[in-house]
């Protein structure tokens, strides 16, 4: 199954559907994290995303999140409102990855333009959102570049010849 998403679809389908079924590990690479905000299953209000991560890590499953830069002070808020993601949120900051993606336990992806924003992922109002498109796919041709690609960066393959190791405080070279 491999399928065109874009706008508000990106929020149904991955935020909404995709993320929840998550049972091992979640690795998200992104060029921009916000405060999101998304409806969680079983409630009727809105609450952030990083309190739907807090809940995946307590229930055992592993995250991993790269992205370029520090977010803003509002997320930094919430964050700080989530003592599960202080110690079992692996993350690396890595200020050249402009890639976006969530791979679901290696069986499924999204991949595309949108970063890890409300504007992003479509979960603010139509008026408000960006235009963005991507795709979710369970093709191991598709899944299998972009884990190694994701992984790559983790290890810090590129590190020792990057010409940013100056900015990048994670690099484990």
């Amino acid at each position: 199954m491999t399928e065109f998403v874009s706008n508000r679809d990106i929020y149904l389908k991955v935020v909404q559907q995709l993320v929840p079924k998550t049972k091992k590990r979640l690795w998200i690479a992104t060029a921009d994290i916000k405060d999101m905000y998304v409806n969680k299953e079983g409630r009727r209000d809105m609450v952030p995303f990083l309190q739907v991560l807090n809940d995946m890590l307590r229930g055992g499953i592993e995250l991993r999140l790269i992205h370029a830069k520090e977010p803003g002070p509002a997320f930094r808020a919430d964050f700080d409102k989530c003592p599960g993601l202080w110690e079992g949120l692996e993350r690396v900051l890595c200020p050249r990855v402009h890639f976006k993606c969530m791979i679901v336990d290696g069986k499924m992806a999204y991949f595309g333009s949108a970063n890890l924003t409300g504007a992003g992922m479509g979960a603010k109002s139509e008026k408000r959102r960006n235009f963005e498109n991507g795709v979710i796919t369970d093709d191991p041709g598709l899944l299998k570049p972009l884990e190694t690609q994701f992984d790559d960066i983790w290890r810090g393959a590129f590190c020792e010849s990057c010409d940013r190791r100056d900015y990048c405080g994670d690099c484990p070279v």
